[in-house]
């Protein structure tokens, strides 16, 4: 009885021995068969699809997309794109070139219609009124002089004919000698008158002559050459607002004209 059973017992242990070495020995062949045979261990659900494997991760998605590299069809157009770009950057740049044209144009023109309605207001003795901050703006920071000068100018203000009205008006006491002038002084000026002696090419110095030049500088509107002139005259000392008046036109005159030169080369 003991011996059977030990005899029993011992195949038992031989029995398992060699089923361990037969899952042994064929997990040993299935590892070099799937190895060996790629296709059957995808069919045996062991290995995933070959898609499968050439989709990236999600993680390395983030990381592809930075090179991937672009379509033929999106390299191929670039060179449109770019010429197209080209294209609005030059339409831009004209009508940006444009648009400063016209911006300049109009101040130049405001400018213009500016000084030339102060001129205008100057010439017939009115105040200027509205304009008078115009001219401040425009061009008061570049040339405060001149706008000093035409606004007062403009608050007391000498028109062309007048100046020519009140010098003839004047026109006795302008050729005879001052009154405080001393014997000898109006003796030489009648002998001046009988007698006078000069080149061909030079203005007479007889006061009548000298008068007369006067006059028609003021005719022509040259009151800067009619003042130089009145000047010479004997009597001129004795015409005092004349001359004030006078050189408060050529002031102003010269102050119009400075601006009017802004206005044309305003931007």
């Amino acid at each position: 009885m003991t011996t059977s059973g030990g005899h029993r017992r011992t195949s038992l242990s031989a029995i398992l021995l060699g089923t361990l070495l037969l899952l042994l020995l064929g997990g040993a062949v299935a590892v070099w068969a799937l190895n060996r045979f790629p296709e059957a261990a995808r069919l045996a659900g062991l290995q995933p699809p070959a898609d499968a494997l050439a989709q990236p991760q999600p993680q390395q998605m983030g990381a592809l997309s930075t090179t991937t590299a672009l379509p033929p069809t999106a390299v191929d157009s670039l060179p449109a794109t770019e010429a197209r770009v080209a294209t609005l950057e030059a339409r831009l740049a004209r009508v940006e070139s444009a648009t400063t044209r016209a911006e300049s144009s109009a101040g130049r023109a405001d400018a213009l219609l500016v000084a030339f309605a102060a001129r205008r207001a100057i010439d017939r003795g009115v105040a200027l009124g509205y304009l008078e901050p115009l001219l401040t703006e425009r061009f008061g920071p570049t040339h405060p002089q001149a706008v000093a000068t035409i606004i007062t100018a403009s608050r007391r203000p000498v028109r062309l004919d007048q100046l020519t009205t009140d010098f003839a008006l004047l026109a006795p006491r302008l050729k005879a000698a001052p009154e405080n002038a001393s014997l000898w002084q109006t003796v030489r000026q009648e002998m001046g008158n009988l007698v006078t002696i000069r080149r061909a090419d030079q203005p007479s110095q007889r006061p009548v002559a000298t008068f007369d030049r006067a006059e028609a500088r003021l005719g022509t509107g040259q009151v800067d050459q009619a003042l130089a002139e009145a000047m010479r005259l004997p009597g001129i000392s004795a015409a005092p607002k004349w001359v004030a008046d006078a050189r408060t036109y050529i002031a102003a005159h010269r102050a119009l004209d400075q601006i009017e030169g802004a206005a044309l080369l305003a931007r």
